[in-house]
């Protein structure tokens, strides 16, 4: 497997590759699907909707600064190219050798079809492999249950909850938390 710094990482179907700024109009795109971000966020207006002027900074700014040590964001493309999503890994700790991961697929067609799943698993993979973390961690909300049952798919465990800790569409629903170790990925 190739490591990140300038090259990709590709399954059967899918690639991951460094962002670059070509990837921005995407993301506007994405960010601004009241449907995308009901199910990246259960609708949180902290996610939505966004100026293009703010993405392109972030692009520009601190993409660039990103040190691969900490934290990293990748775009999720299908083999011929087309850019379909996001995956990103944050907060590493180095002591505990831990980073929590997210997953975005922006393209709707594509939803339910296993691409976000894949680019989870070179992902993690890279993680494991190259940052020798001993786990990985990521979140949902509870009113999320396909991504749920993905997660677990990939090997994913639900953790634990923080009850009513995300406002949703109406109601309060669940952060849960989800946690995958280098001795289950084996």
């Amino acid at each position: 497997m190739e490591s990140f710094g300038g090259d990709s990482l590709s399954s059967d179907r899918v690639r991951l590759r460094p962002h670059t700024a070509s990837d921005a109009a995407d993301h506007v795109r994405w960010r601004n699907d009241a449907q995308v971000a009901f199910w990246a966020t259960a609708g949180d207006v902290r996610f939505w909707p966004v100026a293009a002027a703010t993405v392109d900074r972030w692009f520009n700014d601190k993409l660039p600064a990103m040190d691969p040590t900490t934290d990293g964001v990748y775009a999720v493309d299908l083999l011929d190219g087309r850019h379909i999503g996001m995956a990103d890994y944050r907060d590493v700790d180095s002591i505990a050798r831990s980073a929590t991961v997210g997953i975005t697929i922006g393209e709707k067609d594509l939803w339910g079809q296993g691409f976000g799943s894949e680019a989870l698993l070179l992902l993690i993979r890279y993680l494991f492999d190259n940052l020798n973390l001993h786990r990985v961690q990521l979140d949902t909300w509870s009113g999320n249950e396909r991504a749920i049952r993905s997660f677990a798919r990939v090997g994913f465990r639900e953790e634990g909850r923080l009850r009513d800790a995300v406002w949703g569409p109406g109601r309060y629903f669940d952060s849960v938390v989800m946690g995958l170790l280098r001795s289950d990925w084996a």
